[in-house]
This record gives C-alpha cells, sequence and structure tokens, in this order.
C-alpha cells in the first residue's frame, strides 16, 4: 500500500512565494550541487528555515506559491530539505507541474487556520489536514491515486522508469 499519510510541523509563509524566494537567483551556481542549495531553500523567505525544517514537516503558504521562472530545482530542494508536502491556497501552474514530477505533493488548501508551528497530520488519499495542535479539521481533494503513485515512486521520470512506462494498478 502506497504511503498516504504524513506527520510534521508546520513551517507558514505568505502569499507570493518566488521560485527566487525558494532557490535564490544569487546562487544559481549551485544548480549542479542540489545538496549544497537545498542548505539555502527558502532562506530569502525565512533566513532559518533550512536549520529548523525536519523531515515530515510541511510548508505551508498563501497564494501564488512558486511563482516566478521555471527553476526544477525549486521543488526538487524542497523535497531535498525533508518537506513532505507544501501546502497553500493557489500554486503557480509550473511550479505544481514542477512538483508532481519530482515527486513533492502540493496540495491546494484554505491555509487561514493553520499557524507556524502547527503539529499537522496529511491524508493525501483521504483530503483530510487534521491540525493536531488546535484539534481542527481541513479538507482538500483527495490526489487521485495516480497521482499517489507517481509521488509514492518519486516523480514521473522515477515512475517511468521503475514501470517502463506508465502503469497503475
Amino acid at each position: 500500500m502506497a504511503e498516504t499519510v504524513y506527520n510534521g510541523k508546520a513551517f507558514k509563509f505568505g502569499d507570493d512565494i518566488s521560485t527566487d524566494h525558494i532557490a535564490p537567483g544569487r546562487l544559481f551556481h549551485l544548480r549542479t550541487n542540489l545538496p549544497e542549495l537545498a542548505k539555502h531553500v527558502l532562506e530569502d523567505a525565512d533566513p532559518e528555515f533550512a536549520q529548523k525544517v525536519q523531515k515530515g514537516d510541511f510548508v505551508v503558504a498563501g497564494n501564488n506559491f512558486g511563482l516566478g521562472s521555471s527553476r526544477e530545482h525549486a521543488p526538487t530542494i524542497i523535497k531535498m530539505a525533508g518537506v513532505s508536502a507544501v501546502l497553500a491556497k493557489s500554486f503557480a501552474r509550473i511550479f505544481y507541474r514542477n512538483a508532481i514530477n519530482v515527486g513533492l505533493p502540493v496540495l491546494i488548501c484554505d491555509t487561514d487556520q493553520i499557524d507556524e508551528g502547527d503539529q499537522l497530520e496529511v491524508d493525501l488519499a483521504g483530503g483530510i489536514i487534521k491540525d493536531v495542535t488546535k484539534g481542527i479539521e481541513l479538507t482538500f481533494s483527495p490526489l487521485p491515486d495516480a497521482m499517489i503513485t507517481i509521488l509514492n515512486d518519486g516523480g514521473l521520470v522515477a515512475h517511468i522508469e521503475k514501470n517502463k512506462g506508465f502503469k497503475f494498478d
């Protein structure tokens, strides 16, 4: 059975977090060294984020997350930092596609009630976000089984390599 439930802490950001906030342009020379670039993920939005984030935590944002250039390494380094999913009111279209392609769940939902540091449990298949800190539940459109399979395989390329093409049971 594919993993569909994730637990972690919320790191809250506002609207219009760009790919330059995620992967600073001044560090473009590190694009061939993604582990090093991941040490700087989101530092232009929160200089201490990369040092504070733990495996399984969540990025929670407002509208238009990932706007700007189509830097495919932006969602990659978020995933490399250990983030299990990004929750936002809306995403820039290219960022959203790049995230799925690299195996990073991106969930469109109302994030107003989630605060920095809240403990969350997110069920991708059930479409439920439990804010354990506040004792509330939020909903989002559950991800289709095919998308969960792609995410669990590590992204689109990994899924195709593993299955010698698209394959969903």
